[in-house]
């Protein structure tokens, strides 16, 4: 007759019910780290095996199992055509960003900070305080006039910096992201000192129309000859409609390993709208972001 297996449920005793339940605990550990010794080696022998168990145990994850998005654009000539004559397509055929950094008016402190990180970042950009007698339409006019290519300002709320507006000038796109976790350089533990080199620049999953849109405008702010030499990398990683954006230094360790140097800032951006031509109240906007179109958690626009 078989020996009958005692659960730790079953036991009234305090002090033997938990000790069962370590020794239990304790065996599956112990069979589990057996197992994957047993799987080390196999693989190691057959390195197929390796890549095969990779390949079919990919983990289910929010952003693979994404609601099916009709913009998504895989090398879509008529995305392509509709952006070779679009707003930006003036700077793809050679332009040199020229950037205009500015706040809301009576700005904090905060927000000059974020302004001087933003201006560190990128190659020709100048900053200009705002008085406070100047409408957003005065700056778009003068900014213009002296042939800047991009406007950046830098909103906020209660003396907190909250929002950065984009526009491309002169004929736009204008783009409003919500600011989040901003951290200055000096902040970050162990940063690197910023050189005059242009940076390159890394783009991640912005892949649908809308996020190419928002991705084209990313790369109108910075030059399209990147100095290696200075090994700076700027990134906008979108992930689950969240821009996450750093600012890095490759490090060649050795001939074979590469480390990655934080040179600062890294903030956070997440789009709230985007508009046709320059900011207008009751201008076209082509998306703007409301509660209810958050239906699934499973659903993303960029």
């Amino acid at each position: 007759m078989a020996k009958e297996v005692l659960r730790p449920s079953e036991l009234k005793n305090k002090h033997k019910r938990e000790n069962l339940y370590r020794k239990e605990k304790l065996e599956k550990q112990k069979k589990k780290s057996e197992k994957r010794k047993q799987l080390a080696k196999a693989e190691e022998k057959n390195p197929e095996l390796k890549t095969k168990r990779l390949e079919e145990n990919v983990p289910k994850t929010l952003d693979n199992t994404r609601e099916a998005d009709e913009t998504m654009v895989d090398n879509d000539d008529e995305v392509i055509q509709d952006e070779a004559m679009d707003e930006l397509a003036s700077y793809f055929s050679g332009k040199t960003p020229k950037i205009l950094v500015t706040s809301s008016k009576q700005c904090s402190p905060k927000c000059y900070d974020i302004c001087a990180e933003l201006v560190s970042m990128f190659p020709d950009a100048q900053f200009a305080k705002r008085g406070a007698k100047h409408e957003l339409r005065q700056v778009i006019k003068i900014a213009t006039e002296k042939e800047f290519t991009d406007l950046i300002i830098v909103n906020e709320d209660r003396k907190e910096p909250n929002a950065i507006t984009l526009m491309h000038l002169p004929e736009g796109p204008s783009a409003y992201f919500k600011l989040t976790s901003f951290t200055p350089s000096k902040k970050i533990t162990n940063h690197g000192k910023v050189t005059a080199h242009n940076p390159e620049l890394i783009l991640n999953n912005l892949n649908t129309r809308l996020g190419h849109t928002v991705g084209r405008m990313f790369q109108a702010l910075l030059p399209q000859v990147p100095e290696f030499q200075g090994r700076q990398v700027i990134t906008f990683h979108n992930q689950r409609d969240f821009i996450f954006v750093r600012r890095h230094r490759y490090v060649f360790r050795d001939t074979e390993k590469v480390g990655l140097q934080e040179l600062g800032p890294k903030f956070t951006l997440k789009l709230r709208s985007l508009q046709k031509g320059i900011y207008k109240r009751d201008g076209e906007y082509e998306w703007i972001f409301k509660p209810e179109m958050e239906t699934s958690r499973k659903r993303f626009f960029l």
